[in-house]
């Protein structure tokens, strides 16, 4: 007898990513097979994100198609984001789900999947606990998920931060951070299965530990790894071993001169610093209910470019909060200015049931929010072209995402994966490797290189 089919779909963010791989981790061990039609499966799961509107719409879109093509005996998942907060909603407006999963409790996916499967009519199953209950218990699963070359590793989950504009506190509850062992083993397991970069994720990476009673946890967590790796020196072999840890969510106020230390001394970990501003006038600011002082962060990033020459730095911005005037929108193009970043990230404000700034509205009408979007990206362009020609000419390490009609396209240490730019190289190399480039061209988002040195085209027969 064949084994039962799961086919699993993954909406949002990496983190979503990860539960997604988690939970087929336990249904693969209970027997089932990935496959990637959904008419061969027995159970199909979908995991959902309900981040803001935008976000809910395609997940109830994707949802509804597998209700519409659902066939006798299968059974339909949703799990995730959207369903912990809108549950009832969701089977409601999706006839033929079968079952509700939440954030927490991914872990008993083959618990949910196998009563379905028994009962002989099965009605909507809901397995949603409250927000507020932390599950410890990891039950052995790795909480990583491999993507290519590069590996995501969860490092904590939920969200302590009060920003008034965001729902995860209410999808994902409070946080609570993963014992540091086991990270430190997940990470040595991925370097043995054979993954170059290591991803650390969160809610917010620099919260890491607080609820475990450590201090500057991120950059203790950080210097084990890199130790527990046998050491950075050892892993520049070419192509062998972890050549890069990256660190993505981290919040201002809370990039320490202890972290800022401890990604200068281990090359290592990546000269990359991924944090979300939102803003920067301080009135929008305390709004959104975040840090307002911006001489910490001019003051943070003098001193992280002081000790990372080579320093990217990436950030996020909401454009349109309510009441935001165009005096305060043009003090962020002019912080954008000044500042430059590397990488840019905007939003038009999406309103949120349920947050601390519902009470605030949605006064910005959209059409400027849409026009001040335009406006913040514009800015941003000849400063992220500027960025990029300044690489012009320089040998960069790039790990192969993918290849074809005689091109491949990587990464540098510059960019995360579906965020960042991307390089473009003449051949095709082997997807999750190394290869050396020289920069000959650029655009505002993408470098175009070369081979060099020992790198070597690899036939199609030898590609994988």
């Amino acid at each position: 007898m064949s084994k039962p089919g799961l086919y699993l779909i993954t909406l949002g963010c990496a983190k979503n990513i990860v539960d997604s791989e988690s939970m087929a981790y336990l249904l693969k061990s209970s027997g089932y097979q990935i496959v990637e039609d959904p008419k061969d499966a027995d159970a199909l799961v979908v995991n959902t994100c309900g981040f803001i509107k935008p976000a809910r719409d395609e997940s109830l879109s994707v949802l509804r198609e597998l209700a519409a093509q659902k066939r006798n005996g299968q059974v339909l998942i949703a799990a995730g984001c959207l369903t912990q907060r809108y549950g009832v909603e969701v089977a409601r407006q999706v006839k033929d789900i079968d079952g509700i999963l939440g954030t927490r409790r991914w872990m008993d996916i083959v618990k949910v999947v196998t009563r379905l499967r028994n009962e002989k009519k099965p009605q909507p199953v809901y397995h949603l606990p409250e927000t507020t209950t932390i599950e410890r218990e990891e039950h052995g699963v790795p909480r990583v998920a491999i993507q290519g070359g590069s590996a995501y590793i969860k490092i904590a989950d939920g969200c302590r931060r009060p920003c008034a504009f965001c729902a995860i506190p209410l999808i994902k509850g409070p946080a609570f951070s993963r014992a540091p062992q086991i990270i430190l083993d997940e990470a040595q397991k991925l370097q043995q299965q054979g993954v170059h970069e290591l991803i650390l994720i969160a809610q917010d990476t620099t919260d890491y530990g607080h609820d475990l009673g450590m201090k500057n946890g991120l950059a203790r967590l950080l210097e084990d790894m890199v130790l527990n790796l046998k050491g950075s020196s050892s892993l520049k072999s070419a192509n062998g071993g972890v050549r890069w840890i990256r660190v993505l969510y981290t919040y201002p106020g809370h990039v320490t001169d202890e972290l800022i230390e401890v990604m200068a001394r281990y090359p290592i970990i990546l000269p990359y610093l991924d944090m979300p501003l939102q803003h920067a006038h301080p009135k929008i600011l305390r709004k959104m209910c975040r840090p307002t002082n911006m001489d910490w962060v001019n003051k943070t990033l003098e001193k992280a470019r002081a000790a990372m020459p080579d320093l990217t730095l990436r950030t996020t911005f909401i454009v349109g909060y309510p009441g935001e005037t165009e005096a305060e929108f043009q003090t962020l193009l002019d912080f954008i200015e000044t500042t430059r970043f590397d990488h840019v990230g905007a939003f038009p404000f999406s309103f949120e049931t349920g947050t601390t700034s519902e009470v605030l509205g949605d006064p910005v009408p959209e059409q400027i929010k849409l026009e001040r979007y335009e406006r913040l990206m514009e800015k941003q362009r000849p400063i992220s072209l500027e960025k990029n020609q300044a690489f012009i000419g320089r040998n960069l390490d790039v790990l192969i995402e993918g290849y074809g009609d005689g091109i491949s396209i990587g990464r540098t240490y510059r960019d995360a994966p579906e965020e960042d730019g991307m390089v473009l190289i003449e051949g095709m190399f082997p997807v999750g490797e190394f290869v050396t480039v020289r920069i000959t061209g650029v655009s505002p988002y993408e470098l175009i290189g070369v081979a060099e040195g020992d790198s070597t085209i690899m036939k199609d027969s030898n590609l994988g």
